[in-house]
């Protein structure tokens, strides 16, 4: 299979005719071959892009005919599902039976950004009898758009989504280790109607093509979702032209369980927060913070329910666990147990291959306990089924091990104490706090980090808010003084 570039309504090679494989997890083989972008190709992009923008209908349309079309492509993803769960589990290694979820995902967020863009209101200010001052939404221009690995499809639509819907031509740069997906966009946006040149996909690696759409002039915005190094690497990248960014990065989340907790349920949710996605989530609550009172009885049920965790085949709908995007990422990933070793952590469950998956890259779901602050697999995102369990004795302590790393994306608290709850809520350093939940997004809050996790937020009026720029009118309604210099 061959995958090409879609730019201005057309599928086309790299200019230069460069190409790259991609492997697919469960066995390491080569499946794909996709065109290579580099900075012609983006420069042909946002050519085709910036007609669309100051020439075609897109950006003028009326907010109730873009709603009509982005609900249009919601229908077209929908008659996908099966296909885009398929190529999704193939592609990235995640278990069927999620992958099938994300692509239920992926169609509710155009429903959602339709619904948001049909009822946002405009702001206006009335200064008594004398100026009537509103606020105008103008979309910001070409959006360049690049996105993880980790669950592809669903991520694109979150940035398409409410760019389109703001009115932004786009220009999509899908991850390289997991570009098949997306493969798919282009025959969704004609089924739909989206004119020519309103969304375009740019393969390549980030070094040359990602980081040619963040240096083009003509592309005000970037919204990027991947690790805290490459984001700084944008910033700096970025800052000539000062645009517009989105960042969402990477995270070291804490799961904090005092002894007054639902155990079953806190239980329950450490288990899918760490192991669901193949532990590749920049939610995953990958640091377990357990109450002393109960830590040893904790730690023994979390090894137990790791070490029946069903890693296996992608494809199989019983597996739970599947395979590691990529053969890189997976030697990162076992470097970071054989680091949890040597630090003296104690490894309690997994930390090696199953025996009966000899090929590819899989890993049995991993828990490291007696994990201290000091040690690296504490502090450093590792980004896949490994986990960290630490004691505390007192709300003090767990609040100080919590907010002591450099990432603040996201929390999860488990206790009954409604005051606890509500002073630990306004003192855990992170973008979001989950109480007594695991991860349930309601796609109305804003969704972000603080500290290396990232800067900007969206989700819904927050996600229209980064693709438009507010345009202020002023309006005089009476005759307001002005100062007459160089009357007298």
């Amino acid at each position: 299979m061959n995958l090409q570039h879609y730019i201005g309504g057309e599928h086309v090679p790299s200019v230069s005719g460069a190409t790259f494989t991609a492997l697919e997890p469960a066995t390491n083989e080569e499946y794909l071959t996709v065109s290579a972008g580099q900075a012609e190709d983006i420069e042909a992009a946002v050519a085709a892009a910036r007609k669309a923008f100051t020439e075609g209908p897109w950006p003028k349309m009326p907010a109730q005919q873009r709603a009509g079309i982005l609900r249009k492509i919601a229908d077209a993803i929908e008659k996908r599902d099966d296909e885009i769960a398929a190529l999704e589990c193939r592609d990235t290694g995640l278990p069927i039976t999620q992958a099938r979820g994300q692509a239920h995902r992926a169609a509710q967020n155009f429903r959602f950004f339709a619904d948001v863009i049909t009822t946002l209101g405009e702001d206006v200010y009335r200064v008594a009898s004398a100026q009537l001052n509103y606020v105008i939404r103008k979309p910001i221009g070409v959006a360049g758009l690049i996105t993880p690995w980790n669950t592809p499809f669903m991520l694109e639509t979150w940035k398409l989504a409410p760019a389109l819907a703001a009115g932004c031509p786009v220009i999509l740069k899908p991850a390289e280790w997991s570009p098949l997906s997306a493969s798919l966009l282009p025959a969704i946006m004609e089924e739909a109607g989206v004119p020519a040149g309103v969304f375009n996909i740019v393969h390549g690696i980030g070094e040359e093509a990602g980081a040619a759409l963040v240096a083009h002039p003509d592309v005000p915005i970037i919204s990027f979702t991947g690790e805290t190094t490459t984001g700084q690497i944008i910033m700096r990248n970025a800052a000539d032209n000062l645009k517009t960014l989105s960042m969402e990065l990477g995270g070291k989340s804490p799961l904090i369980v005092f002894d007054d907790a639902d155990l079953d349920r806190a239980l329950d949710a450490a288990v899918f927060g760490v192991f669901s996605l193949n532990g590749e989530r920049c939610t995953a609550s990958s640091r377990v913070l357990v109450q002393d009172t109960v830590y040893e009885e904790f730690v023994r049920r979390f090894a137990e329910r790791a070490s029946r965790v069903k890693v296996g085949a992608p494809n199989d709908p019983a597996t739970e666990l599947g395979a590691l995007v990529h053969p890189e990422h997976y030697a990162r990933v076992m470097e970071y147990v054989q680091i949890g070793i040597d630090e003296g952590a104690r490894l309690v469950a997994g930390g090696s291959r199953p025996d009966d998956l000899p090929v590819g890259n899989f890993l049995s779901a991993t828990v490291f306990a007696d994990v201290s602050p000091k040690m690296r697999i504490f502090q450093e995102e590792i980004f896949g089924p490994v986990v960290c369990v630490t004691p505390f004795s007192t709300e003090e302590e767990a609040l100080e091990l919590a907010n002591d790393t450099r990432y603040g994306l996201a929390a999860y608290l488990w206790t009954n104490n409604l005051r606890r709850t509500h002073r630990l809520a306004q003192q855990i350093e992170s973008g979001m706090l989950w109480v007594n939940s695991q991860n349930v997004r309601d796609l109305r809050t804003p969704f972000g980090g603080v500290k290396a996790s990232g800067l900007g937020r969206e989700g819904g009026k927050h996600s229209i808010d980064v693709y438009t720029e507010a345009h202020i009118v002023h309006v005089a309604t009476e005759d307001l003084p002005i100062p007459r210099f160089g009357a007298s």
